[in-house]
């Protein structure tokens, strides 16, 4: 029996088997599965010498494995899964970074480029002769601690490649730490700079990741996420774009919605319930027709008349059209996570975790919540009004929370298959291209697989 403290609000566990003689040895006396970090803190990087994983995970481990081998270039483990009897990657790390990867036709001529990555779960990526060479997973930049492992990182590449970039590619951010080292190193280096919108990065990996030659015919990329740097100096999140590897043209998008308080949102999901219910209804018509509703009462003890003057003076409060956003609004609406995220995405994982994915093809448990999809300034918006309506009614006849989590799912993959299936026959493509956090939801993936199989469109 495994304790639920070790997966906590989770229905799947990871596993790693012993693959070296050391771990053999040390599992054969232990007679039973053990629980390991990867020996570092929340947000850092691993520790790599033994005084300083005993001063930092001391209060944490029961037991060290130490050895008098200096650790010279931190790994951490690698999380896979398979999906429909094909391996899905999660995380990059030990076992495949940094062997290379074989590009499609067409990028043998493309010059040698040191792209830097993003700001969050960062890689950063060498690309030279018709391969790339991506770095493993080195994590949230915001903290200066993996930030300074960033770094180091970088360097051991360049140099142990002997790779001399010709050219910078970063993140429109902005504000991006890895956007700014890129500047400065183009600057220092006199090298091209190459800024890359965030999402359509995210279909070019793609597409690349699924052999399509760089002359490709545009696909339609849908990738979902958290947020990225729009071109519209908005944070995008839920977007619809036609895309080669060259250009993109946003079709599609979900109807923006404030991040109140900006990265506090990430972390506070009632903040995103909030902003989603004040732009799809009058907050006071609200409280009066749902004023027995946990949720309002929830709300209402929080510093609206604060809240709603940010939004009002766009202080700290961006536009986003984000779709992790709208998953962490409503796992919060039913509960998940309400006042606060350990970390970023556990609402929505943790909702996810409530759905038997067996009662999805269900007869009896086929309902789905409706979204509307409008037209604005020549750009389709996924619109969830609707399906605020009735979760909130399911919320006041006291609804269970797997079944409003289902509905969710299920509507928002029939809104999906909808802009999709509209946007196909409008610009006559058959080929779509998966991409982003959010496809990370098993749940959501399988419902537009099958959605998207049924309508011919792969």
């Amino acid at each position: 029996m495994i304790a639920a403290s070790v997966a906590p609000g989770q229905n799947t566990l990871g596993f790693m088997l012993p693959y070296t003689p050391l771990h053999h040895l040390i599992l054969k006396r232990m007679e039973r599965p053990i629980v390991l970090t990867s020996g570092n803190l929340s947000d850092e990087p691993q520790c790599i010498d033994n005084d300083e994983a005993r001063e930092k995970l001391g209060k944490i481990a029961d037991y060290f494995l130490l050895h008098n081998r200096d650790i010279v270039n931190r790994i951490d483990d690698s999380v896979v899964r398979v999906i429909g009897e094909k391996l899905q990657t999660i995380r990059r790390a030990r076992g495949y970074a940094p062997s290379t990867i074989t590009l499609p036709d067409g990028f043998k001529a493309a010059p040698h480029i040191l792209a830097m990555g993003s700001e969050l779960k960062n890689t950063f990526c060498l690309l030279r002769d018709g391969e790339a060479i991506l770095s493993q997973h080195l994590g949230d930049l915001e903290n200066a601690a993996a930030f300074n492992a960033y770094q180091d990182t970088l360097n051991l590449y360049l140099n142990l490649f002997e790779h001399k970039p010709v050219a910078i590619a970063i993140d429109q951010h902005p504000e991006y730490l890895s956007t700014k080292l890129g500047r400065e190193l183009a600057a220092a280096n006199n090298l091209q700079l190459y800024q890359i919108q965030h999402h359509h990065a995210h279909i070019a990996a793609c597409m690349a990741e699924n052999h399509l030659p760089l002359d490709t015919q545009p696909v339609l990329g849908i990738a979902l996420d958290g947020l990225g740097y729009g071109e519209d100096s908005t944070l995008w999140g839920g977007e619809f774009l036609l895309a080669d590897y060259r250009s993109y043209k946003r079709l599609g998008t979900f109807k923006p919605v404030a991040m109140i308080g900006g990265e506090q949102a990430i972390y506070q999901p009632w903040r995103n319930t909030y902003a989603h219910l004040t732009a799809a209804f009058n907050w006071q018509d609200l409280q009066q027709k749902y004023r027995d509703l946990d949720l309002l009462t929830f709300l209402t003890q929080k510093p609206l008349n604060l809240l709603n003057q940010m939004v009002e003076k766009q202080i700290n409060s961006p536009l986003a059209s984000s779709c992790g956003r709208l998953f962490d609004a409503v796992a919060a609406a039913i509960g998940i996570c309400r006042e606060e995220c350990s970390y970023e995405g556990q609402a929505a994982i943790e909702m996810e975790a409530l759905i038997d994915i067996n009662s999805l093809n269900d007869d009896k448990e086929t309902g789905a919540y409706p979204f509307a999809i409008e037209t604005i300034n020549n750009i389709s918006h996924i619109e969830s009004r609707p399906m605020w309506q009735a979760l909130l009614d399911d919320l006041q006849q006291q609804v269970p929370e797997s079944a409003i989590a289902r509905k969710f799912h299920q509507g928002l993959a029939d809104a999906i298959a909808d802009m999709v299936t509209r946007l196909c026959d409008r610009y006559f493509i058959n080929r779509v291209a998966l991409s982003g956090g959010v496809w990370q939801n098993t749940v959501l993936l399988n419902l537009i697989s099958n959605r998207l199989q049924v309508k011919g469109i792969t």
